[in-house]
C-alpha cells in the first residue's frame, strides 16, 4: 500500500490506484481501497480508535491513475464542495486505435446512464435525462498500433471518457463495453488518471501531482 501513495499530509491522502482495484466498496463484497488504506493507516500509526477516511472523487475499476481521499471532515466537505465547482483540474492519459482523428479536439456530447448494463448511452445534441458531457484530447504521441491522448475534462459523467471516445470511432484500447475489439490480459483499459491540479482545502497552497504509468505494462512504458 505504500508504495501506492503518492501524496499525504495531515488532511488528504492521494493513491495512484492499480487496475482492477475498487476505490470504495461495492455489490462484488470485494476489500477496497477505501477499508485496505484505513486498515493500513491504524497499523502504521498505531490508532486505536476507528481511522476517518473519505472518497472524494471516484475512478473506474478497470481504469488505473490517481484518487483522492479525505482524512478529515473537514478536508472531505471542502474538496466535495471543490469537485462539484469543477475546481480540481483532472487530466486523463488514454491509449487508442491508430485512427485519422484531429490532433486535438474538444468534445461536447449529452451522455444518459443506462442502469440495465451500467453503460453511457451518448446523444449529438440535448435529449431528455442527458447531461452534457466536454472533454478536450490531444494526440501526444504515435506509437506502431496505437494513439496516446491527453484528455482534459471539463465535466465528471460516468463512463464520459469512454463514451466520448468510442463516439468518434477511437475506443480506448481493452474497453471491450465500448467497442475495442479485444479485451486487456489484467482486465483492466488503457486509461490513466494521470494528473491532478487544484488549491489545497487548508493550506490553500498550489498541488500538482502526477501519476506513473502501470509500470508492468509494455504499451503504458512506451508512452512515457
Amino acid at each position: 500500500m505504500e508504495e501506492q501513495i503518492v501524496y499525504e499530509d495531515n488532511h488528504l491522502l492521494v493513491i495512484n490506484k492499480k487496475v482492477g482495484q475498487l476505490v470504495q466498496g461495492d455489490k462484488t463484497g470485494d476489500e477496497s481501497l477505501l477499508e485496505s488504506i484505513k486498515n493500513f493507516i491504524k497499523i502504521r500509526d498505531n490508532k486505536p480508535g476507528n481511522v476517518f477516511l473519505g472518497l472524494v472523487h471516484r475512478i473506474d475499476r478497470p481504469t488505473s491513475g490517481l484518487v483522492i481521499y479525505a482524512k478529515t471532515s473537514k478536508a472531505l466537505s471542502r474538496l466535495t464542495q471543490m469537485v462539484k465547482n469543477r475546481e480540481i483540474k483532472k487530466t486523463y492519459w488514454a491509449v487508442v486505435a491508430k485512427e485519422m482523428i484531429p490532433q486535438t479536439q474538444r468534445l461536447i456530447h449529452y451522455l444518459k446512464k443506462n442502469e440495465k448494463n451500467n453503460k453511457a448511452i451518448v446523444f449529438p445534441k440535448a435529449t431528455d435525462g442527458a447531461k452534457e458531457a466536454i472533454l478536450t484530447y490531444t494526440v501526444i504521441k504515435s506509437l506502431d498500433n496505437y494513439l496516446l491522448l491527453e484528455i482534459d475534462l471539463e465535466t465528471g459523467r460516468h463512463h464520459q471518457i469512454r463514451a466520448q471516445l468510442s463516439k468518434i470511432g477511437v475506443p480506448i484500447k481493452g474497453d471491450l463495453k465500448y467497442g475495442s475489439p479485444r479485451s486487456n490480459p489484467d482486465g483492466g483499459i488503457h486509461l490513466h488518471a494521470r494528473k491532478l491540479e487544484f488549491i489545497h482545502p487548508v493550506t490553500k497552497e498550489k498541488i500538482e501531482i502526477v501519476a506513473s504509468v502501470p509500470q508492468d505494462d509494455a504499451i503504458w512504458k512506451a508512452c512515457e
